[in-house]
């Protein structure tokens, strides 16, 4: 309990049994004790942040930041790199078409001259086909003159028999041959 002390004045803030009447902080009779108190924690705030806290944050600011450059450094690195790989892609690419395109014309030149030869040799054989088998219908052609002839002279001689002439062989085959002859 707050006893007074000669030549000490009794607060306002304190009551007649010793206790604080209010809010402590709200009397202007405990301000400078609080002020002082204030300024004391705050320096030491400042003293622990600014020798502590801030060294360790800025050091940490400072390691992300060179992390950040050197992931941005690496990535631009790998960018190179994939740019490199897709030309080299590209390159390879259109290496390949030019080769397939190379074969598929030496392919494609292949089987048209086997295809000229298959060529050549089915119109040798038509060819010899159609010589035989022209000789086969003139063969024809001339056996059935023949047989044509044999006909009508056989045919006259019996006309001549039947009108009741007689014909001989030699007249008759005469007179077929020349209307033969047109």
């Amino acid at each position: 309990m707050a006893t007074e002390t000669p030549g000490q004045t009794a607060s306002t803030c304190i009551g007649a049994d010793g206790s604080a009447i209010g809010m402590p902080q709200l009397c202007f009779d405990w301000w400078p004790n609080q002020i002082f108190w204030l300024v004391l924690t705050l320096v030491v705030i400042y003293f622990v942040l600014s020798r502590i806290a801030l060294p360790r944050i800025s050091a940490v600011l400072a390691e992300r930041a060179g992390t950040i450059t050197n992931d941005i450094a690496a990535a631009e690195e790998l960018k190179q790199k994939a740019k490199e790989a897709e030309e080299a892609y590209e390159k390879a690419l259109a290496d390949a078409r030019a080769e397939a395109q190379r074969i598929a014309a030496e392919t494609k030149a292949g089987i048209q001259a086997e295809l000229d030869a298959e060529m050549e040799k089915a119109d040798a054989e038509i060819s010899a086909r159609t010589a035989e088998s022209e000789k086969a219908i003139a063969d024809i052609q001339a056996s059935a003159m023949d047989s044509v002839k044999d006909v009508a002279k056989d045919v006259a001689k019996d006309i001549v028999g039947a009108m009741g002439g007689k014909a001989d062989a030699r007249t008759v085959t005469a007179a077929v041959n020349a209307k033969m002859k047109g």
